[in-house]
């Protein structure tokens, strides 16, 4: 009898023991899923978060670029057949990488006028005191395609780059004519009549030159005749004759050596 309720006991321990077990498993399953889905949860909000914020960072901020400066300049050359013309020219300042540019609707540069717009770009640098390495130049020429190209219009380009840079305005009624040299000074050109004639016609009221171009010496051609024996002997000859520029064409006439002495006429 007594072994039988020792049995029982043990039964009823057994029986007990298993339930505390089961218990426990389950409340490890409970728990393990309950940290498995917060951390699930936890980790899906995180990606999401992380997902968006470099949309958020990477949208592009665009804004235009302005103008810095934008100058104009009239420049007398001639043509083929040896006649004064004027040459509209503008250059164009724009943010940028220290470029020079033409614009192509327009091309129409020569190899020396190419030459030309290097040195004044260097030379309008070092007068201004501006860091060009981060200006673009537009350079854009309106012309005739007839139009004779030269290194004359090296001081107008000069001028008209400075302008564009510190953004200044040109006098309207100067014209110059000249080449620029590597250290600023200006250089003799040829066809100052004919391109003070054009200045004339363009309305200006005052025409630079290099220095000692403000006279010439022009050849005129006559013939001269004399008899030798019973007949006549004629030959064509070059008379030298000097002549003023201001006095010839009409337009007030000054002498420049230098860009320096020159932007004393065309800025205010």
């Amino acid at each position: 009898m007594r072994v039988k309720f020792l049995m029982i006991i043990l039964l009823i321990s057994m029986i007990l023991m298993n339930g505390c077990i089961e218990e426990k498993i389950e409340q490890e399953v409970t728990t393990t899923f309950a940290t498995t889905s917060t951390t699930s949860i936890t980790t899906t909000t995180s990606t999401i978060v992380t997902t968006t914020s470099p949309i958020t960072t990477t949208i592009p901020i665009t804004s235009k670029l302005e103008n810095i400066g934008l100058s104009e300049i009239k420049i007398p050359a001639v043509d083929g057949e040896g006649k004064g013309v004027i040459i509209n020219l503008q250059v164009e300042a724009i943010p940028g990488h220290g470029r020079a540019l033409t614009d192509i609707e327009n091309l129409l540069f020569w190899v020396d006028t190419q030459h030309s717009i290097r040195t004044a770009r260097r030379i309008a640098c070092n007068i201004s005191q501006v860091n060009i390495s981060q200006l673009d130049l537009i350079y854009t020429i309106y012309a005739n395609a007839s139009i004779v190209g030269g290194e004359s219009a090296g001081a107008a380009i000069t001028i008209a780059t400075i302008a564009a840079i510190k953004n200044k305005n040109i006098n309207k009624s100067v014209i110059i004519t000249g080449r620029i040299n590597h250290d600023g000074t200006i250089g003799p050109v040829s066809a100052i009549i004919e391109k003070a004639k054009a200045a004339k016609e363009a309305n200006a009221t005052l025409f630079l030159v290099p220095l000692l171009q403000s006279r010439e010496v022009i050849y005129e051609t006559k013939e001269h005749c004399e008899r030798i024996g019973w007949g006549e002997f004629c030959t064509r000859e070059q008379i030298p004759k000097k002549i003023n520029v201001e006095d010839e064409v009409g337009i007030k006439v000054r002498e420049v050596g230098s860009i320096r002495e020159a932007m004393g006429y065309f800025f205010q």
